[in-house]
């Protein structure tokens, strides 16, 4: 179950990927933007971000032998740090982006791909084979480095680049007060997931030996 899993999981993120690719990096440069700026501009989302996270975590694990292609991504720690990253992006989409949104074609289906099915697929693979019990309380400092350094990205580049990466994140519409609101709710949210990642770890792990 555990590698079936992976292997779905791997070809829902690698499709969504490239598909949100070839539709984001065509329409930036309709909009102006460079083909520098434009492949910038896709690499510059939280989903996308993470997504890759999710694949590379897959790619790791592929070797039939039990090597790690990519030891980092291959670690225990790494692999419940984007359970819970991609977790808090399904979240995120269905309670504040979805309303906003009404996607057609291409780009409904790589919304379902990259925040619904690659964040499910990814989170139940976890629990199931991906986590061993190993998970401290500690972890959850190195897991928000994460979130904590993109959102300083995602408020960094807004004076260079113009571009409001998300709704939420927007001072003009929403004031300093209103972003800083909507920052500190999605990092309670992402701490409350790491704390129920951990115990999940912990108590799976003890029912399984038991």
């Amino acid at each position: 179950m555990g590698r079936a899993l992976r292997m779905v999981g791997l070809a829902l993120g690698l499709i969504g990927l490239f598909l949100q690719f070839c539709i984001t990096v065509p329409a930036s440069m309709e909009a102006g933007r460079s083909l520098f700026g434009s492949i910038l501009f896709y690499f510059s989302f939280f989903t996308i971000l993470t997504n890759i996270g999710a694949v590379l975590v897959y790619v790791s694990l592929l070797s039939p032998s039990g090597y790690a292609w990519l030891p980092a991504f291959a670690s225990p720690r790494m692999r419940a740090g984007v359970a819970v990253a991609i977790a808090v992006v399904f979240l995120v989409y269905i309670t504040v982006l979805a309303p906003l949104q009404k996607l057609e074609g291409a780009s409904a289906l790589c919304n379902i791909l990259l925040h619904y099915g690659a964040p499910v697929i990814f989170v139940l693979w976890w629990l199931l084979a991906g986590r061993d019990g190993s998970s401290r309380w500690s972890d959850i400092a190195l897991w928000l480095v994460y979130p904590l350094a993109y959102l300083a990205y995602a408020l960094v580049q807004v004076p260079f680049t113009g571009v409001v990466l998300y709704p939420f994140l927007d001072m003009a519409a929403n004031g300093v007060a209103g972003v800083a609101l909507s920052a500190l709710t999605i990092t309670a949210v992402f701490l409350v997931i790491s704390v129920l990642a951990i115990l999940a770890d912990r108590h799976i792990s003890r029912s399984s030996k038991a």
